[in-house]
């Protein structure tokens, strides 16, 4: 859209402001001469959105400077009521279900083609034949090979209804191979990683919460206590929240039947506390929970739950801050009114949610503004102020204001952190080097990836094909300097990530921990 159009949205929006409020009125069952005045004044928008059509002095596109102006209504509100398009609810649905209709494959893009990293178990590719290291260079009749493929092309073409077909050609030894895929569910596992740190302390990554998360905790904690677990490191770093349901079912494994878990009040929603209802299972096991800036949501709710209960350590450093409880509104197009209804507070009283105004950019920029006060390196003791002092059962003092704050602090680890590295990060050398490795060594003497930590080495010859694939393919300059500062990251980083090509998320974690701070500092708490 052409930004001289950013120039209408005070006037838009003004007149939304209005509307919005009587359609609110008129959705909420009110008399008909509400929704009457409503429709005048939706009638009136429509005329200026005309006149600005046939007027204006530049083009403008109706349906976004609509949706958007909406969208800056809301952020007006708060940061976190917000419009979704109908188009865009399907994604969001495929998360919080925790499945989508497609052909069960994970892929990457090397040599601009699509390459087969992995072909997810009983998947409906698996069913037809598709193999790791499988190359596809035609879907559907379109020529995707040497294209300049995207990954959102990648996943239009193969992301789909259940039960629809779609024909590939897949280029294996040489040899051109057609298969027609029947899609069918893929699940989106939310369980990144799960295995056992030390003989007595267990280790689960989840990445967002899913109405099929708490099943796999479930199944993930079952599994490592059955190998002897008595501790577990819970991992919700970076994980931005989901679904509330299952956040209080996790909780329901850990606390005893009756404690409270959280709390919710609004305006015009009365105060509800919700409490957990079972016999734990994980009763008897102690718990460190890792958090960071980007922890947000039911994350910060399990987090907060644990803390306030004494039930866990929690590890890291302050979390988001969203602590605003929205409720769907679903309209007649499709699309989607998302309304903040109601705050949640913690069991001792805490407002997870952190200060806002109206400048939505400045509070979607505050984890670039904790990095440059200093908050990710340094406990900010600003942050530790009398009145938003609290007390658990136990005597222990936490503090409110926004956001969970940690029990041990942890400072953000930026050893052998160097432009050169970064580069490498962001062009994705690491991930695209390892499966080029992986692909002509096939790592099949290594039956696990514990065996393969043990035995396998980042050689010299390793390191030198590594920089040159990152000098040759993506035009990154060698600086021997930031290279030998970064060396250890780096050789980390390749090791982890030829771990992930074979063993998944799970092989890359089972590298990076043995070196992560805040997993080191919570097997320390543990012990």
């Amino acid at each position: 859209m052409n930004s001289s159009n950013k120039a209408l949205f005070p006037l838009i929006g003004s007149l939304l402001i209005v509307i919005g409020l009587l359609l609110g009125i008129s959705l909420s069952g009110e008399k008909k001469s509400h929704s009457s005045l409503a429709g005048q004044y939706e009638k009136k928008l429509t005329d200026i959105i005309e006149v600005l059509d046939k007027e204006y002095v530049d083009t403008i596109d109706k349906k976004a400077l609509f949706e958007k102006t909406i969208t800056d209504l809301l952020h007006g509100l708060d940061p976190h009521s917000n419009y979704i398009a109908a188009e865009d609810l399907v994604a969001m649905s495929e998360n919080i279900q925790g499945k989508f209709g497609g052909v069960g494959i994970r892929f990457t893009i090397y040599d601009d083609t699509l390459s087969v990293v992995n072909v997810i178990d009983r998947s409906p590719a698996y069913r037809v034949g598709i193999q790791k290291f499988d190359q596809i260079i035609n879907v559907d009749g379109e020529a995707i090979a040497n294209v300049g493929l995207s990954n959102e092309h990648v996943r239009e073409l193969l992301k789909g209804e259940e039960g629809t077909p779609v024909r590939v050609t897949i280029l294996r030894n040489g040899e051109q191979i057609q298969k027609e895929i029947i899609r069918g569910a893929v699940p989106i596992e939310s369980i990144s990683a799960s295995y056992m740190l030390t003989n007595e302390i267990g280790y689960i990554r989840l990445s967002q919460f899913s109405m099929q998360s708490a099943n796999e905790f479930y199944a993930a904690a079952i599994g490592l206590q059955s190998q002897g677990m008595k501790k577990l490191v819970f991992d919700l770093r970076y994980n931005g929240g989901g679904v509330l349901g299952s956040a209080v079912s996790i909780l329901d494994a850990i606390l005893e039947a009756g404690t409270p878990i959280v709390s919710t009040k609004g305006k015009n929603s009365p105060e509800r506390v919700i409490y957990s209802e079972n016999a734990p299972f994980l009763g008897d096991v102690d718990i460190a929970v890792l958090i960071n800036s980007s922890s947000a949501s039911a994350s910060e709710i399990v987090a907060g739950a644990l803390q306030d209960n004494d039930r866990g350590t929690i590890i890291g450093r302050r979390s988001f801050g969203k602590g605003l409880v929205q409720q769907d509104i679903q309209l007649k197009d499709g699309s989607n009114l998302r309304l903040t209804v109601s705050r949640y507070y913690t069991p001792t009283g805490r407002s997870i949610q952190k200060p806002y105004n109206e400048n939505y950019e400045d509070y979607m920029m505050d984890e670039l503004n904790r990095y440059e006060n200093g908050e990710l390196y340094h406990l900010d003791s600003t942050l530790l102020v009398d009145s938003l002092k609290y007390t658990t059962p136990k005597g222990k003092i936490v503090y409110g204001g926004g956001g969970i704050m940690p029990d041990i602090f942890v400072p953000l680890d930026t050893t052998g952190s160097s432009v050169y590295y970064r580069r490498l990060q962001y062009a994705n050398v690491f991930n695209e080097f390892s499966y080029h490795y992986v692909r002509k060594n096939k790592l099949n003497q290594y039956p696990n990836v514990q065996a393969y930590d043990r035995e396998f080495r980042i050689t010299n010859k390793i390191l030198n094909d590594f920089k040159s694939y990152a000098s040759n393919k993506h035009s990154i300059t060698f600086n021997e300097k930031e290279y030998l500062a970064s060396l250890d990251r780096i050789k980390t980083s390749i090791k982890a990530e030829i771990a992930r090509q074979k063993w998944l998320e799970m092989g890359a974690f089972y590298i990076f921990n043995q070196t992560d701070k805040e997993v080191n500092v919570a097997i320390e708490a543990l012990q």
